[in-house]
Formats: C-alpha cells, sequence, structure tokens
C-alpha cells in the first residue's frame, strides 16, 4: 500500500513590472508556507530581500528570448494556471508533464499609458492574468497593489481565497487588461502618420472608466450616481480640494463642471480678450449671470445682478483667488457650490460658516476631444464644440460698424451664447450678461425672455445669437430691449429681411458664419 501523497504547498507566480508592496506581499505568502515563482527582474529584487524564490526559467528549462519578449508564454506556466482542479484528465495533463498547479498570479503590466510604444505592449503579463482571472474558480489573481495587504489578511485568517474573493479579483483583473488594451488602440489612433488619424471620429471607441468619487444621488433623489474617471487620466476634479460643505450630488458637478468651463472659456482660451477677473452663475447647466470687471469681487456682484432670483441656489464659478470682498456678501446668498482657483484665508474661514456651501478649490478645465451622450444601444459621438471668437473671421453685413464698445460686448456676449442651452439670446452691456434667454423652442421667445430679464439695461448694449434670425421678429425684440449690436452666424434663407430691419434701426450685426447650438 502507498503511503498518503504529501500536500503540496500552495504556489504564487510573481511577474510585476510596478515593484510597490511586492516585498511584503511576498514575505507575507512564505510565512504562510507558499512557494514562490518569479520573473527575472522580480527573482532578483525578492532575493536580494532574502526571500526564498524560484525563477521561471528554472521550472520552464525555457531561458528568456527575444530581448525578453519571451518569458513566460510556457506550458508549464500555463498548464499550471489554467488546469481545472475538479476534471482529472486535465489533472493528469499536469502530472504525465511534471507541471505544478499555480493558485495564485500576482502580475502588472510595462506602463504604456506613460511610455507609449511597441516595446511597452506587455504580452506575457496579460496572457498570465487573463488565464488566472479565467480560471477564478481555483486561481487568485493579483493586479493591483493596493489589493496585496487585504489578500494576505484573508489568506491568514482563513488559509484561502473565498470563492466571492476569487470572482471579485478576476473581474478587476479582466478591467484592467482592457484598460491596458484600450490605452493601446488610443495610441494607435494617435498615431500621425496613421490614416486613421484623419478622422477625428475612429472605426471604434474603447472607453476604459472607474469609479472614483460616489455621489449624493443622481438628478433626483431617487437616482443613485457616481463619477468615474478615465483609467490612467486626470482631470480638474481629481485634484479638487474640498474645503467645506456637503457631499456633491449629479446635479451639483454637472452645472459646477458647466460654470467651470465657461469660466475660463472667457479668459485667454478665447485668443483674443486678455485673461481678466471673470465670475459666471449658473443654474441648472446653463448661465444666469456672467460679468467680467477689475476685480473678482466685483464680477461677482454683476454676475449676480443679471438675474438675482435665478441666482438662488445656483453655483458660482470665479477664475481668480476669492477674497473677503467676496465672500462676505456672497455669504448672504443661498448658494450650493463655489469653486474658485484659491482663497484668501480669512475669505475661506468666513465662507465655512456657511454649513451646506460646498467650498471648491480646483485648477483650470481641460476640454475633452469628444462628447458623447447615451441614446438606445449605444452612443451619439461628436467632435467638441470649441469656441474661438475669430473676429478677422467675422463679417459686418450692415450700413454701421459696431463701435469699440460694441466689438467687446459683442465678443463677450458670443462666447456667453454658444455656452447657453439652445435657442438661445444672450443681452450684454459692459461685459455683463444683462439678460439670457435659454432653451425655448424659438427664438422669438428667447429674445422675449432675455429682454424681460434685461428690464432696460441692455440700452447701448450687444446681443448674441446662437444660430441664426429665421425672421425678423427676433431681432425686433432685442431692438425693442435697446441692443445696437448683434452677432449671430448668418445664414437664413431670410438673412436680407433681417440686415434691412438691422438698418432699419441703425443697428450693427456681425456674422460668424459658425453656429453654436447646444441641447
Amino acid at each position: 500500500m502507498s503511503p498518503p501523497a504529501t500536500p503540496r504547498p500552495p504556489r504564487a507566480l510573481i511577474s510585476v513590472y510596478d515593484k510597490a508592496r511586492i516585498v511584503d506581499l511576498a514575505q507575507g505568502l512564505v510565512e504562510l508556507g507558499w512557494e514562490l515563482v518569479a520573473s527575472g527582474g522580480t527573482t532578483t529584487l525578492l532575493s536580494g530581500q532574502g526571500i526564498s524564490v524560484t525563477e521561471v526559467v528554472e521550472i520552464t528549462h525555457a531561458p528568456e528570448m527575444l530581448n525578453g519578449r519571451v518569458k513566460t508564454l510556457h506550458p508549464v506556466i500555463h498548464g499550471g494556471i489554467l488546469a481545472d482542479r475538479s476534471d482529472p484528465t486535465q489533472m493528469k495533463d499536469l502530472l504525465d508533464r511534471e507541471i505544478r498547479p499555480i493558485d495564485l498570479v500576482v502580475s502588472n503590466f510595462y506602463p504604456f499609458s506613460t511610455d507609449p510604444g511597441i516595446d511597452s505592449i506587455d504580452i506575457g503579463g496579460p496572457a498570465m492574468v487573463r488565464a488566472a482571472a479565467k480560471n477564478h474558480a481555483f486561481v487568485g489573481v493579483l493586479v493591483d497593489p493596493a489589493d496585496y495587504s487585504e489578500i494576505l489578511a484573508e489568506l491568514r485568517a482563513d488559509d484561502l481565497l473565498s470563492e466571492r474573493t476569487r470572482r471579485r479579483l478576476a473581474r478587476k483583473a479582466f478591467a484592467h487588461n482592457a484598460a491596458y488594451e484600450a490605452a493601446i488602440v488610443q495610441w494607435f489612433d494617435g498615431d500621425e502618420s496613421s490614416d486613421l488619424n484623419v478622422d477625428p471620429l475612429k472605426p471604434s471607441i474603447h472607453l476604459a472608466l472607474e469609479r472614483v468619487q460616489d455621489l449624493r444621488y443622481g438628478e433626483n433623489p431617487h437616482q443613485i450616481a457616481a463619477r468615474y474617471r478615465t483609467v490612467g487620466v486626470s482631470g480638474c476634479w481629481d485634484t479638487a480640494v474640498t474645503h467645506g460643505g456637503k457631499a456633491m450630488s449629479y446635479l451639483n458637478l454637472f452645472d459646477t463642471e458647466a460654470a467651470w468651463r465657461l469660466v475660463y472659456a472667457l479668459g485667454a482660451s478665447n485668443g483674443l480678450q486678455a485673461d481678466e477677473p471673470t465670475a459666471v452663475v449658473v443654474k441648472h447647466g446653463n448661465p444666469c449671470g456672467v460679468a467680467v470687471r477689475a476685480n473678482v469681487a466685483e464680477a461677482w456682484l454683476a454676475a449676480h445682478e443679471c438675474d438675482p432670483v435665478s441666482a438662488f441656489g445656483g453655483i458660482v464659478a470665479v477664475n481668480r483667488t476669492v477674497t473677503m470682498a467676496m465672500a462676505r456678501p456672497l455669504a448672504d446668498v443661498f448658494t450650493e457650490v463655489l469653486v474658485a482657483p484659491g482663497y484668501e484665508p480669512d475669505a475661506l474661514a468666513h465662507l465655512k460658516g456657511k454649513a451646506n456651501l460646498r467650498i471648491l478649490e480646483a485648477q483650470a478645465p481641460t476640454w475633452p476631444e469628444l462628447d458623447l451622450r447615451g441614446i438606445d444601444g449605444g452612443l451619439l459621438v461628436q467632435t467638441t464644440d470649441r469656441v474661438v471668437a475669430d473676429t478677422s473671421q467675422w463679417e459686418v453685413v450692415t450700413k454701421r460698424e459696431p463701435t469699440g464698445e460694441e466689438w467687446s460686448d459683442l465678443i463677450f456676449a458670443w462666447l456667453v451664447a454658444a455656452r447657453v442651452s439652445s435657442n438661445t439670446i444672450v443681452l450684454a452691456k459692459d461685459r455683463q450678461a444683462v439678460g439670457i434667454g435659454a432653451g425655448q423652442q424659438n427664438r422669438r421667445d428667447a429674445g422675449q425672455v432675455a429682454a424681460d430679464k434685461a428690464a432696460g439695461r441692455a440700452d447701448g448694449g450687444a446681443c448674441a445669437s446662437d444660430a441664426f434670425f429665421p425672421f425678423r421678429d427676433g431681432l425686433d425684440v432685442v431692438a425693442a430691449a435697446g441692443a445696437t449690436a448683434v452677432v449671430q452666424p448668418g445664414g437664413s434663407l431670410r438673412d436680407h429681411e433681417v440686415i434691412t430691419a438691422a438698418d432699419e434701426q441703425n443697428m450693427a450685426m456681425v456674422f460668424t458664419g459658425e453656429r453654436h447650438f447646444r441641447h
């Protein structure tokens, strides 16, 4: 009678580029009785720390080749990972070939996102991770150093990983592989020598997003919501500092993004105006107040004056450090979010007295290449609408040219109108929005809403329309409100009627040749 077989020690395969925390993990596994197998570089590190480890080549008897391109691509490795322990035939295959099962794979890849190129495309790592994730019924897989301590704790407590843990790790591993492949596809898409680079809309889009922030709720309290970030990419929200207030909701974040982008769109990025103190007030995704002034306190007061009723419970964004002169009056107005590049200490202390005010400090936003919206079965995709007030491409179509003051207001109103929901009319005077008509089904009504809100403050100011006036009635409304200069794309079959109407009222009108609908 043969003696009973000696239970084999569990075996871990370690092959990592990012070696953070790997020594602690390896030491912990050895203390638990695990046997370690590792690739060359990882073996050198671990053995240098006095940790018992077997190099991969010692069990494959196949030295690395092709300058390291082939290391772990071997039946001894993948057979040990992929074997179904419940299948006697597969286990006999291992026995016949003297292959030991592998119970845990620890791997991460060459850093393609930070060092893209052909030689940074990892082959062996993704193959091992995919194999282990497929066979998660028997094999654990670790791709994130942040998980090492938790996994060690579970092994110390229970001697093995639970089915739930292995499944969770497998999902994370497949997501890790997917994000890696997506980064490679994006690299190919960005190759300037490729025919694919001609069309900004590629044959396919591969999104890899990770949940990084849970939000209080969605558009309504019964909806759950979170912010996701593109894997490997950091935006202004990732570095933003919250100085006070409640957690952000979906709409808080959505509206703050709109305000933050607009306040910077009115700066030097438009290519014409100098970067000056600017304030924006947003409500339900649309600005209800915008102004440029000599200092940030005056800018906010002027922006608030545009529509104080709508500003109640709104979002405020400024492109300058918040001063006490701004903080004191703002604290008296119910505001959901204030976002700025910085705060004077006394101003921040004063604002923190408002328990419900979310006080954010953020870096300037960036602009994505593509705009995506969900529809049934997929996405609508378009290039991002970049707005630059390039007056060299604009055409004065009326008898009268705009004055210098009118030109300044026309540029300002045009940049604001491009960030307001269509149909849009913006009335501005002295680079202050005095009336904004947003999201109307016809242009005349948009003009009337703007005129009603302006309440006489548009006299001698400018009007911006995000699309052409299809009839003269819309122009007549803004003329009656006091606007003396108009900027619009042009392109209507009745342009001549609208131009004639402007000439009759001694208005200056400029065509941009470019529409900025926003839905």
